[in-house]
């Protein structure tokens, strides 16, 4: 009976904190890979700029949908 109430309370604040805490780690990795393809960019190598860039679009998609998925976790 206990168990029943207090692992539900404690594992779902728990499963939005850790998206909330992967999600800013790969908006932070997002923008490290964004300024290097601007950095490559702004140099005329644009087959590393495409790469980083594509990267960088990555990271930032895992982001968005990583905050995303806590703020479902914590309305549910």
């Amino acid at each position: 009976m206990f168990v029943k109430h207090v692992v539900p309370a404690v594992l779902k604040p728990a499963r939005t904190l850790w998206n909330e805490v992967i999600g800013f780690l790969f908006l932070c990795f997002g923008a490290i890979f964004g300024f290097q393809a601007g950095r490559y960019f702004a140099h005329g190598e644009v087959g590393r700029a495409a790469i980083a860039g594509f990267c960088t679009a990555i990271m930032l998609w895992y982001g968005v949908t990583s905050f995303l998925k806590a703020r479902k976790i914590s309305r549910s």
